[in-house]
């Protein structure tokens, strides 16, 4: 399964830059830096379209801060604007003295998670860990796992350990609050847990040529069950969202949501479903960008978000949280005591 993954996405990369026209040579001088980096991005970024950007009239506002006295300095300052007009995550200036980062994605909308609450109200300070995922069986007989991060990969045999101490439980809760990403792998490794056959989790497209709207096929994500022998999760997944959960995080929310047996609780996720890649200026600094849109099951485009299923929007607030007291968590919590979990749109609206 990883391997036919990794194919296709190798086809698609090689195809991004051999469907795409040569990008012109730029002198390394600021107005050539910054002609340079306004062409990468123009001929190669894939959300154009889907955010409604005018990038030329963007290209042009910030063009006029050029001048003799600009110092090098102030061209990473004034190019990093002209990134954040993308408003994505996954756009970065590098040099040696700082990288940009679009910060908005989450930093406009409430946080909906602490940690300090999670471990002291709910885990008693007292759970289990492996491969950087916390576990532990709640009051109610709920399974509940934490895991922060896809970076932390996850072996099949710890993923076993977990599901088998926590099998006899109602239902099954995995809290992805910010959750910032990580390795795509381990998608394919959680996902197989709980499905009984091959599914078609999402789409990939590459760019075909320099015009925003130029687009391959959408290639099929596979997604296949755990090897014979793994232990698997038959019952009920709640899986709880908030803004942060971004890039990885993101794509497992909507490959999730596809399934029949799973319910996404929380927040609007943060967004971030296109493949990064990096290119370069003259100057040296290194520009990671959106290159390849990623769609959920239906042929969405998933980049500004997975929303909660309907009847799950749900928030924690600071001062709530301060008093240990996490909404989210208790719903996810209450919808599956109902067990077996009930379609949200049966429950009554005032619940």
């Amino acid at each position: 399964m990883l391997k036919k993954f990794y194919i296709i996405l190798l086809s698609v990369l090689s195809l991004f830059f051999s469907g795409c026209h040569e990008d012109p040579e730029y002198k390394n001088t600021l107005m050539g830096n910054y002609d340079a980096l306004a062409d990468i991005i123009d001929t190669h970024y894939c959300f154009f379209a889907d955010k409604d950007i005018n990038w030329k009239e963007k290209v042009e506002k910030y063009r006029q801060e050029i001048t003799e006295e600009t110092s090098v300095l102030d061209l990473f300052f004034i190019c990093s604007q002209l990134l954040d007009e993308l408003k994505d995550g996954h756009v970065n200036l590098s040099s040696r003295f700082s990288t940009s980062y679009y910060r908005n994605w989450w930093s406009d909308y409430p946080q909906d998670f602490n940690q300090r609450t999670l471990e002291e109200y709910y885990l008693d300070f007292n759970w289990l860990s492996t491969n950087g995922i916390m576990y532990k069986q709640l009051p109610g007989e709920i399974a509940y796992m934490y895991y922060p991060s896809f970076s932390y990969t996850i072996s099949d045999s710890s993923l076993d350990y977990i599901l088998a101490i926590m099998a006899n439980s109602r239902g099954l809760i995995i809290d992805i609050r910010d959750n910032g990403g990580g390795e795509l792998t381990n998608i394919n490794t959680l996902v197989g847990r709980f499905i009984e056959e091959k599914i078609i989790g999402g789409y990939i497209m590459h760019k075909t040529g320099p015009a925003h709207d130029d687009f391959s096929e959408p290639y099929p994500m596979e997604y296949k069950p755990a090897a014979e022998g793994r232990v698997k999760w038959n019952g009920d997944v709640v899986v709880l969202t908030n803004r942060s959960c971004f890039s990885a995080a993101n794509n497992f929310v909507a490959v999730m949501k596809s399934l029949p047996k799973v319910r996404i609780v929380g927040a609007k996720t943060g967004g971030g479903g296109g493949l990064p890649f990096t290119s370069e200026i003259p100057v040296g600094w290194s520009v990671r960008f959106s290159a390849c849109p990623i769609l959920d099951s239906e042929g969405h485009i998933i980049e500004n978000g997975i929303d909660p299923s309907p009847g799950c929007e749900v928030h924690s607030t600071e001062e709530e949280l301060a008093k240990g007291k996490d909404a989210i968590l208790d719903f996810a919590i209450d919808l599956l005591k109902d067990n077996p979990l009930p379609f949200p749109e049966d429950r009554p609206e005032d619940e």
